[in-house]
């Protein structure tokens, strides 16, 4: 479903490549985690599978489709849902139901199936009461769950989720968790987290200053490392160099 191949990126006046020869591929059903300290990469890659931000060279390829141009990427957007970080970022209607129905619309439905769907994807992810209320007075966890509504309406085949669960109380983590077991999608959950990401994905990939070691066959190059970790609860004890920003 998406396949990066050797894919750098700097920022510009950034000197240092964010990304150097970065691949990475996730194939239909898979669950894939990615984890590393500040500044190794997450959020960039993401950006770049949605053509949010150009690599400066590599290949992406995505649904079978070589995509690198603006026009490219537009049915890449209908597809891929894209959960950002920050929930204010997504969401900039009046009301609740408003913003859940903005996607629908957005892709072409009809004001009464748009609506429609955004009820149902409320009632699916508990939040039935929220439709009217104002976006900007809901509380963090309530933006979040929000948030992750305008994603699913979409009815994506894919979902990138940029750290989900970061500032949320327990309850509303295992909440987003517990849906997120209960999804039939594709997706790449980006973490801090590697206790939640061996609950929530089949393989974790480690990102460090954008560079990953090798592949789970053991292919000896630049590639996200990832591996199998199975189901049991089990903790790991990681350690990377410090990076600001």
């Amino acid at each position: 479903m998406i396949n990066l191949s050797d894919i750098s990126f700097a920022y510009p006046g950034g000197g240092v490549p964010v990304l150097d020869k970065v691949n990475l591929e996730l194939h239909q059903g898979e669950r894939v985690g990615l984890i590393g300290p500040n500044g190794s990469g997450k959020t960039t890659l993401l950006h770049i599978i949605m053509g949010l931000l150009k690599p400066s060279s590599g290949n992406i390829e995505i649904f079978g489709k070589n995509v690198r141009e603006e026009k490219d990427f537009r049915d890449v957007r209908q597809r891929i849902g894209l959960l950002f970080q920050d929930a204010d970022d997504q969401l900039f209607n009046p009301t609740v139901l408003e913003d859940v129905a903005f996607g629908p619309l957005n892709l072409g439905k009809p004001q009464d199936e748009a609506m429609e769907i955004a009820q149902k994807t409320l009632e699916f992810l508990g939040l039935t009461g929220l439709g009217e209320r104002v976006t900007y007075k809901l509380s963090g966890g309530e933006k979040r769950l929000v948030s992750f509504a305008t994603v699913l309406a979409m009815e994506p085949e894919v979902l990138l989720l940029d750290e989900p669960t970061t500032g949320l109380d327990e309850a509303t983590e295992k909440r987003i968790v517990d849906i997120l077991k209960g999804l039939d999608f594709a997706y790449i959950f980006v973490s801090h987290d590697i206790d939640l990401l061996m609950e929530t994905t089949h393989r974790v990939g480690y990102m460090i200053d954008g560079k990953v070691s090798i592949d789970e066959e053991g292919v000896p190059h630049t590639h996200v490392h990832v591996h199998e970790h199975g189901r049991h609860t089990h903790k790991h004890a990681l350690s990377w160099p410090h990076k600001k920003g």
